[in-house]
This record gives structure tokens, C-alpha cells and sequence, in this order.
């Protein structure tokens, strides 16, 4: 079975505001960076202790993912990519406010809906399931995926069913590393 891996990036200024960053930018604060740099480390010494494999990384393009994916780049030193499809979520009129709104978690189980100005549940899911089908015909490399809470949200669906509610309220911690194993082919 093959893997692929998944680190959400490092602490923000809004993530300690307590704010939905979305496809707004947000500047890593610098214990952002430094989890992200123990995050590289830990990753390279399971790598070197043959735990795990990766030769390839993706990031989002936003600062905050970016940032996180070159400082563990730089500590694996693996080629590191722009992915436009791990862009975060756009939340649309939610940006800014208050992450554990009422409003907002209600909003985040209406998977068509595109909080106004924003991008819908839906069409999140098409750009990151056709990414994760992409990497999974890769059959030649192993990736590490830098990106979001929301497209950690997505990934962790493309691989186990998960309810509404399921959905809207998972979330891993910043700088968190997942491991997600592809099913063999039938």
C-alpha cells in the first residue's frame, strides 16, 4: 500500500485571534515556525529510521503553508512545489470572524453553499479529491502535502466516511503530521 503524508502549517496570528483565516493571508508567528521546524526534524528521523519514505513535497500557495513546507524542505531537503489546489478554502463572508462561531459551524455542514462571496464544501472537495487522485498515480514518488484545516478536513474524507457533523468539526492541530494509506486496486 502506498502513503501519503499530510502537515497542517504552523501557528498564525489569526489562528491565536481566534480567527477563520480562509484564503486570507496570515503571517506565521514565530512559535508557527518553530513547530514547523520541529515538525522537519521529527519527520527526517523517522525517515532516516525507515518509518517512513517521502521524496516529493506540495504546499499550498498561501504564506502560512509556504512558509512551513520550505522550513521542513529545508531540513529533509526534498524539492518543494507550488500546488495551486491546496489553496485554503475561500469562507468567503466568515473570513476574519470568530473560528468557533455558531453561525460559521453551522454553515461549514451546508456543503453547497459558498458563504456568500466564498467557495462552496462541494467545490473544495472536486479540486481536493482530483489532486489526491493525481498523487495516487504517481506510483513513482511519495508526497508530503502542506496545506490547511479545511483541506486536512478534505483529505481526511477522501479517505474515511464521515458524516456531517463528522466533517464540519474535525480539524488537526498546527504543524500535526497525518498519514494516509491508499487502498490497493482492486
Amino acid at each position: 500500500m502506498r502513503n501519503v503524508y499530510f502537515v497542517r502549517h504552523g501557528e498564525t496570528v489569526w489562528n491565536v485571534e481566534n480567527k477563520i483565516c480562509g484564503a486570507t493571508e496570515s503571517a506565521l508567528t514565530e512559535r508557527g515556525r518553530e513547530q514547523a521546524r520541529v515538525i522537519g526534524r521529527e519527520i527526517k528521523a523517522r525517515m532516516d529510521a525507515g518509518e517512513l519514505q517521502i521524496d516529493r513535497m506540495l504546499c499550498s500557495p498561501l504564506s502560512r503553508a509556504r512558509d512551513t513546507a520550505q522550513e521542513i524542505a529545508d531540513i529533509l531537503k526534498l524539492p518543494l512545489a507550488i500546488e495551486p489546489r491546496l489553496r485554503e478554502q475561500n469562507f468567503g463572508i466568515w473570513e476574519g470572524t470568530a473560528r468557533d462561531g455558531e453561525g460559521f459551524q453551522r454553515a461549514k455542514e451546508n456543503f453547497i453553499d459558498s458563504f456568500g462571496t466564498g467557495e462552496s464544501m462541494l467545490r473544495l472537495a472536486q479540486r481536493i479529491y482530483n489532486l489526491l487522485d493525481d498523487v495516487r498515480a504517481d506510483a513513482d514518488h511519495t508526497y508530503l502535502l502542506v496545506a490547511h484545516n479545511g483541506i486536512s478536513r478534505m483529505v481526511e474524507s477522501y479517505f474515511r466516511d464521515m458524516d456531517n457533523g463528522e466533517f464540519a468539526s474535525f480539524g488537526i492541530r498546527n504543524a500535526a503530521l497525518r498519514t494516509y494509506c491508499y487502498p490497493e486496486e482492486a
